[in-house]
């Protein structure tokens, strides 16, 4: 009896957190016009947001792409079809591999870093100073934020495909001997700008959604405690990464269900 009251309590507390979340987005979203009136305060989250994150990125792009083209060398050779090495990589990576894999290294990099810059601002009083003066925290802090996030996402995504392919190339082609023509003539068939690059970046819109939101809402609602924004902190990446493995799937079995 006591785990199954457990269980339910467990569930409300789940049940009381989504709401809050549900009417944290809604005060977002609609702050969100009004915070490109101060369009320097947007480019400042892009540099720090995108361009802090943007080595990782591409250097984990350049590596997938290495070890997608050795993997994907050795099973087409079986077939005889190595030539299609470049049109197998691209579409993991456009599809797939792309999206999902900036969306995860960036909620652990820039994730993170928004979580616990909110709670710390939190913990030390900046928030409730900004509310004492008449300032909105949601417009001034929030937004910029989450339109740094919006923005740079999709960005890095297309840029880790791209050195993902730059990198399978240099091994198919510039190390294993595959024929370059026959690499990109492939690709370039294969490869749909509007159901493959165009799925693509719309998965990466909706994941910067999902981790933008989840971000500034723990960072927003930490304790403000040194605990508190540790744990902030790690329930962004757990939660984060889930939601991106979760939404991935839902979108694409609505994108290329046939």
């Amino acid at each position: 009896m006591k785990a199954l009251m457990d269980l339910g309590a467990w569930t409300l507390d789940q049940v009381r957190h989504v709401g809050r979340l549900a009417i944290f987005a809604v005060q977002l979203f609609k702050e969100l016009p009004a915070s490109l009136s101060r369009f320097g305060l947007v480019c400042q989250q892009i540099h720090f947001i995108g361009n802090y994150s943007l080595l990782i990125i591409a250097v984990s792009g350049l590596f997938v792409g290495f070890v997608l083209a050795l993997q994907g060398y050795f099973i087409l050779v079986n077939y005889g079809s190595e030539q299609a090495l470049g049109v197998m990589v691209a579409l993991c990576l456009t599809r797939e591999l792309g999206p999902v894999v900036a969306a995860l290294l960036f909620a652990g990099r820039a994730g993170t870093s928004l979580t616990a810059e909110i709670g710390l601002m939190r913990a030390g009083e900046q928030v409730a100073a900004m509310e004492m003066m008449g300032v909105d925290p949601v417009r001034r802090v929030l937004a910029p934020r989450f339109w740094g996030v919006l923005i740079s996402l999709p960005c890095l995504a297309s840029i880790f495909s791209a050195v993902g392919i730059f990198g399978a190339w240099i091994v198919g082609v510039a190390m294993i001997g595959v024929d370059g023509g026959a690499f990109w003539s492939q690709m370039q068939a294969g490869v749909d700008i509007f159901s493959d690059i165009g799925n693509s970046l719309i998965k990466a819109v909706v994941f910067a959604i999902a981790v933008g939101l989840i971000s500034l809402y723990q960072g927003y609602n930490a304790r403000p405690t040194p605990e508190g924004v540790s744990r902030a902190t790690t329930r962004t990446v757990v939660i984060s990464s889930l939601m991106v493995l979760g939404l991935d799937f839902i979108m694409t079995a609505m994108m290329f269900s046939v």
